[in-house]
């Protein structure tokens, strides 16, 4: 009997691992090409815009926040890059893109962080004002890059390095510098302890509103970098091209792992997370699945990673 208690106990913790391996093992049989080294570096291809958002919002989220803002955030930044390609060069736009995303964020951890307004009105808020504000800069129309064979921007987005796509290795690179910030520096210990219990961190030193506040930068910070991949791989932007991110990023950080409720996570869960969206999303595709499919299942894993995650938590809680 124990040994079975054990058994449920881990397939409560590691159920959606297990049937992603399931799905996995399903698809690789039905068709040879899932499992193909070029196959898989190009759904890491595809993930790494989404991945590099997600890595900046573990921070909010472990902090017990959210951030629904990145989409529009995503827009605003690569319609800002692109259009500026042509008119200050690729270094200075990237910088003013950067620039602007730091500001964007420390806007967001402001409200949130500081004078402690709701995040989830916060931000929900600020992806109309973005909606708005990249139409306003943009007059409504399209942007691109009209030389795009011969700029080096094309190199974020286009290009590999040892066989490797450039985005795959500016994603894992983000990560690994991010895993560190949060997992072997103050700061990141400070994430943890606001997201665990705020109350207690505010008495026990850590200041929750420069906490909160700096990872809703970093979250911005993430977005420009990503916008950066996108502007280079797409040499151009609409003014929509960020809409639904927000979605599959919280549906990849809650996949991962990563607590809703705060004070739990990491950013290599992430990864993994962000890593099995896009592999289901590839396996659907492969096996003749309509586009609007992914939308679906996106929704379903959402409901069942939150519903696992609380129940865990309330788990602990009663035990």
């Amino acid at each position: 009997m124990e040994s079975i208690s054990g058994v449920i106990s881990q397939l409560k913790k590691h159920g959606l691992l297990v049937a992603f391996t399931v799905f996995l093992a399903a698809v690789a049989l039905s068709t040879d090409a899932f499992l193909s080294v070029g196959n898989i570096l190009d759904v890491l291809r595809q993930v790494s815009i989404t991945g590099m958002i997600a890595i900046g919002t573990t921070f909010v989220v472990i902090t017990g926040r959210l951030d629904l803002s990145v989409g529009s955030m995503l827009t605003l930044l690569t319609v800002v890059l692109v259009d500026q390609h042509d008119h200050v060069g690729p270094l200075l736009a990237i910088i003013i893109m950067l620039t602007t995303a730091v500001a964007l964020g420390a806007f967001n951890g402001l409200l949130v962080g500081y004078l402690k307004l709701n995040a989830l009105i916060v931000t929900l808020a600020m992806l109309s004002f973005l909606q708005g504000l990249t139409l306003l800069y943009s007059g409504g129309s399209n942007v691109n890059i009209p030389n795009a064979q011969t700029t080096w921007f094309r190199f974020f987005g286009r290009s590999d390095l040892f066989g490797i796509p450039v985005p795959v290795i500016l994603f894992l690179g983000v990560a690994a510098l991010a895993a560190f910030l949060l997992g072997r520096t103050v700061y990141g210990r400070q994430v943890y302890a606001v997201g665990g219990n705020e109350t207690a961190s505010n008495f026990s030193g850590v200041s929750s509103s420069r906490t909160v506040f700096w990872a809703y930068v970093l979250s911005a910070l993430a977005t420009g970098f990503a916008a950066m991949i996108l502007g280079s791989r797409v040499m151009g932007a609409q003014n929509t091209i960020g809409q639904g991110y927000e979605l599959t990023v919280l549906a990849g950080i809650i996949l991962g792992g990563t607590s809703m409720l705060g004070g739990s996570g990491s950013v290599w869960r992430t990864v993994i997370g962000i890593s099995m969206l896009g592999f289901i999303q590839n396996g659907l595709l492969l096996m003749g699945f309509e586009y609007y499919v992914q939308w679906l299942v996106t929704w379903a894993v959402i409901i069942v990673a939150v519903w696992v995650d609380l129940a865990g938590k309330r788990g602990r809680v009663l035990a």
